[in-house]
């Protein structure tokens, strides 16, 4: 909000739609919603809110929690095989496992899947001594030499049917849901925002009235944001 020609109220009722709207809202959304006249400026107002969206310390996931890395990306011709990811974009999802439900969820891009990589991934986001559950992926060998308590399935392992991850798979897919839903799709240099808006609203799915109260209190802990850092950012 810091030195925007937009007025205080008009900030107000984007933060309250974008944090209790159910399925989010699009740039094109908010412009409509707000009487905007320039695209931009409503594409600006949601970065800047997203930043936002972060606690600058916040909680490690704790007690047991799924770990697991995905694509975000669409359709390509000419891959082979589930490691071929062409211009996807790699990314790693932990949540934390409350029975049969779920807790709250970190999501994060990922340079690779290399074990420095999902091990740095591991350790920002769960705290050390949870349980983790993850798939047969080799690379997560490291986390049992790093204080977690790790259990690694291989589907061969599995029963018929049965998903070793259910809580990580359902988060994702419900991510992906909203991203083509809502925003009808997601450039790779400004991917890492959308995952911390859904990061956000996943968290206070149950109260999204506090999550209205929540975005504010956070957007008084970060720096201003301006569009040429946005843009810059994306670069």
């Amino acid at each position: 909000m810091h030195k925007s020609r937009l007025p205080l109220r008009t900030w107000f009722w984007a933060a309250y739609l974008v944090s209790t709207f159910h399925p989010g809202i699009s740039a094109k959304q908010l412009q409509r919603q707000l009487g905007i006249g320039c695209h931009e400026t409503a594409w600006a107002m949601l970065h800047k809110l997203r930043a936002a969206m972060v606690a600058p310390e916040r909680e490690l996931l704790k007690n047991e929690v799924e770990i697991d890395e995905f694509y975000i990306g669409g359709y390509e011709e000419g891959l082979k095989g589930g490691r071929q990811h062409g211009k996807k974009v790699l990314c790693g999802v932990a949540i934390e496992v409350r029975g049969r439900g779920s807790g709250r969820v970190r999501l994060a891009v990922l340079p690779d899947a290399s074990r420095s990589s999902l091990l740095a991934f591991a350790k920002a986001t769960t705290r050390s001594g949870a349980i983790v559950h993850t798939d047969g992926l080799q690379a997560y060998r490291a986390l049992a030499k790093h204080g977690y308590d790790h259990r690694r399935r291989t589907q061969t392992a599995a029963a018929p049917g049965e998903q070793l991850l259910p809580r990580a798979h359902r988060a994702i897919s419900n991510l992906k849901a909203w991203m083509h839903g809502t925003h009808r799709g997601v450039s790779p240099e400004h991917l890492a925002v959308y995952l911390d808006e859904y990061t956000f609203r996943h968290n206070r799915r149950g109260t999204p009235m506090a999550g209205f109260q929540t975005l504010l209190g956070l957007g008084l802990a970060h720096d201003p944001v301006t569009y040429r850092q946005i843009i810059d950012q994306a670069a």
